[in-house]
């Protein structure tokens, strides 16, 4: 008898032929994040995985916050793990458990079981009648709750059995990188960040970069966007943030046109850099944190006369459909808000114009840009200059 970590997933299970080389990425993704740490391991156990630690107690406080927030992760569980699955053994055992996390107050439970194991003599419902009979029996301060209870106790007979009480929500998606590769686009607003969480969580490997315009924007708006990738880091396990010095293009685009049609030409400066980036760092798409409708530069026009810009790789939205709560409250979530907030702007909020186009022509934007000599020469120095940080 010793206390695992029993590790849930969702979609993983639905994967087919290919289902193993998703367990296995999952599998190397927390082995990589607990190898700091001695004596822990993984283990495939019937359509969960389970973590152990072959040396010392099992330090539930440490790996959970590690674990859960992990892209594939549906679910952790923290629970006694015992290979004699006599019904006396996990009577016992289910007891002490409950012992152990029910506290002294009044508490209602119920029992469920999955029965893996299908040559086990009783039935799933004859397990939890038994285990659920047993505690009642022997806790003074607990009674039975079958449709609203404090605690499920949960009772798993697989190659071994595994008793819990507790199921931690996880991250949920896709293990990191079974999906490719994206190449973000980050500022230092709410949106981004989010648009790049959401698409790591689907298994996409994140690379970041960020457009630095010295001195209208300061050394702190650049550190936000480096607090911000370290912040997602935490989730993807590690990113790398290209920084690129944006001031000579922005500068140029300024003296180009006309200030309405800003906005809309500095983004697709920005798009060209980014697919230059993403060519260079095996990315097959980009990434930006674009609401549809959310401001002058994210209505359909708009997108329509943005999007031509990356010549090579399609842009992913994951935010397009969301409203501006709905995004809050993820930023919220992945403690990216209060970062995001800090009073630093970036090179788009400086750059913009008071009254900028909503209704651009993508034809007559291709047509104005052709007639901008230098910008692929300032834009190609960009991103030769570029500074390259892992995190």
């Amino acid at each position: 008898m010793r206390n695992v970590l029993l590790v849930k997933y969702g979609e993983i299970a639905t994967r087919g032929k290919n289902r193993y080389l998703v367990e296995n990425r999952l599998i190397h993704t927390i082995i990589d994040r607990l190898e700091p740490y001695e004596g822990y391991r993984v283990y495939k156990e019937q359509g969960r995985l389970l973590v152990v630690n072959e040396l010392h107690e099992f330090d539930y406080e440490l790996v959970i916050p590690l674990v859960t927030v992990m892209p594939g992760v549906t679910a952790v569980c923290p629970c006694v793990e015992t290979e004699d699955q006599s019904i006396e053994n996990l009577r016992n055992i289910a007891l002490e458990h409950c012992k152990e996390h029910f506290g002294d107050g009044p508490v209602t439970y119920k029992c469920e079981t999955k029965r893996s194991n299908k040559k086990y003599p009783l039935t799933s419902r004859e397990v939890s009648a038994d285990i659920g009979g047993y505690i009642l029996h022997n806790m003074e301060n607990v009674s039975v709750d079958v449709h609203d209870p404090n605690f499920t106790v949960m009772i798993e007979l697989r190659n071994n059995a595994y008793i819990y009480t507790k199921l931690i929500e996880g991250c949920g998606g896709l293990p990191m990188g079974t999906s490719g590769k994206a190449t973000l686009l980050m500022s230092g607003g709410i949106d981004s960040p989010v648009a790049g969480y959401l698409t790591a969580r689907r298994g996409v490997e994140i690379e970041a970069v960020y457009f630095d315009s010295p001195p209208y924007t300061s050394e702190r708006a650049k550190q936000k966007v480096i607090d911000l990738a370290k912040r997602l880091a935490v989730y993807t396990g590690g990113i790398r943030l290209n920084i690129v010095p944006f001031t000579e293009t922005q500068l140029y685009i300024y003296e180009s046109v006309p200030p309405e049609k800003m906005t809309i030409f500095l983004k697709r400066a920005m798009l060209k850099a980014a697919d230059k980036i993403a060519g260079e760092n095996g990315s097959q798409a980009l990434v930006t944190g674009d609401s549809i409708g959310q401001v002058a530069s994210q209505t359909m026009h708009a997108i329509n006369a943005i999007d031509s810009a990356a010549e090579n790789f399609v842009v992913m939205r994951p935010l397009c459909a969301m409203d501006k709560q709905e995004i809050v409250d993820i930023a919220r979530k992945i403690d990216t808000f209060e970062i995001s907030t800090r009073p630093y702007e970036d090179c788009c909020t400086i750059f913009v114009a008071k009254h900028p186009e909503t209704k651009p022509k993508k034809s007559l934007i291709e047509k104005m840009e052709k007639k901008m000599e230098k910008l692929d020469e300032y834009i190609e120095t960009a991103v030769k200059n570029r500074q390259i940080t892992d995190l």
